[in-house]
């Protein structure tokens, strides 16, 4: 039983093969020759790859100056170094700093002064790359704008979200049942869809997902970090920890294999609970006693929660990974399919603890 992180993908290999090359990764054009400027600027912290500019690059193009499709992917042997404040990526999207609580940057189209928001990835992360490809176009992923090919790194551009859903619920301390339905009901449907097309999410979580509207009542994927394609789509075994520690399954802690999709329907228990009740369902100082909480499996649902949201709080927040309803089956579940008419519920008034991206 293999997936992406034990070989990686080849999904992408024509990606790593396509300066000079005319390969195109499924729908996505590609452009090449196009050259990547870089600035010079003082020193910053970055989170994963450290990038520098160490001056900047001057070139002729006739194409530099002609704005590129959605979804292309721009290539160039000098676009990477070891730290950086502020960088001009092809000529057009200039980059600042990360923004609070993110792993993106903020980054700015200087042709069109539009705001967009830039992920740094290895060049070979397969499995993040072979799943926004898979999903790019689905209404409830957000898609790629543009690809910037690197010679060690990926910069990927995403249009600017209004907000992620964990800033959300925290400053609204706890949702309301009827509004908690609707947002979940749309992060249940992404994680239905990444599990049929073979994709684990792992580190699932409220800031994973994002507002597409400033109305703030559409939710889309941020990205696919952290998420594994799987070679075999019914065979969903891994054996490497991540995730968040509040979200982590009580399986993951164990030694061992353990699945990836029954690991994500943990974390949407973790999700839901946290979204009705405003507080994780486990919680304690110090990782070693959360990590003894969740293995142990025992929480406190409060009185302010419905019967039907209690039981499919329950039903996703079960030791036994065999024993969580599924997300083929999870929107059939009544809490997602019925009203609640009569259900009067009590004032909670907990909030939404503060929670480290890195953790």
């Amino acid at each position: 039983m293999q997936n992406v992180q034990d070989t990686p993908a080849t999904r992408l290999q024509e990606v790593e093969k396509q300066t000079g090359s005319d390969v195109q990764a499924q729908d996505m054009p590609v452009m090449m020759d196009t050259v990547i400027k870089r600035i010079i600027h003082t020193r910053c912290d970055v989170r994963g790859p450290r990038i520098t500019t160490t001056g900047s690059s001057t070139a002729n193009n006739s194409n530099s100056d002609k704005p590129t499709q959605p979804g292309t992917v721009i290539s160039d042997q000098n676009c990477d170094s070891d730290c950086l404040e502020s960088a001009l990526v092809a000529d057009k999207y200039q980059l600042f700093e990360q923004a609070v609580g993110s792993s993106l940057y903020r980054c700015i189209d200087v042709n069109t002064n539009q705001e967009l928001v830039c992920k740094i990835v290895l060049r070979d992360n397969y499995s993040l790359m072979s799943a926004h490809y898979r999903l790019d176009s689905h209404p409830r992923v957000q898609s790629l704008h543009e690809v910037v090919v690197g010679n060690r790194y990926l910069y990927l551009v995403f249009p600017k979200a209004h907000g992620d859903l964990h800033s959300y619920v925290r400053h609204r301390k706890r949702l309301r049942e009827s509004e908690a339905k609707k947002l979940f009901r749309q992060i249940a449907e992404t994680v239905q869809l990444c599990h049929q097309n073979g994709i684990v999410l792992r580190d699932l979580k409220l800031r994973k997902f994002v507002f597409a509207d400033s109305e703030q009542t559409q939710l889309k994927l941020e990205s696919f970090e952290d998420a594994v394609v799987l070679e075999e789509p019914e065979s969903d075994w891994l054996h490497d920890k991540r995730g968040c520690p509040a979200y982590v399954s009580p399986e993951i802690l164990r030694t061992g294999h353990y699945s990836g999709k029954g690991a994500d329907m943990w974390s949407l228990g973790v999700i839901l609970y946290t979204m009705i009740v405003g507080r994780y369902p486990f919680n304690d100082k110090g990782h070693t006693n959360l990590f003894a909480r969740i293995s142990s499996g025992s929480f406190v649902i409060p009185e302010c929660v419905s019967p039907r949201a209690r039981c499919l709080i329950r039903s996703l927040l079960r030791r036994e990974p065999s024993e969580r309803v599924s997300s083929e089956d999870i929107l059939l579940h009544p809490w997602l399919t019925k009203e609640e008419r009569d259900w009067v519920p009590r004032a909670c008034d907990q909030m939404v603890p503060q929670c480290s991206l890195y953790d």
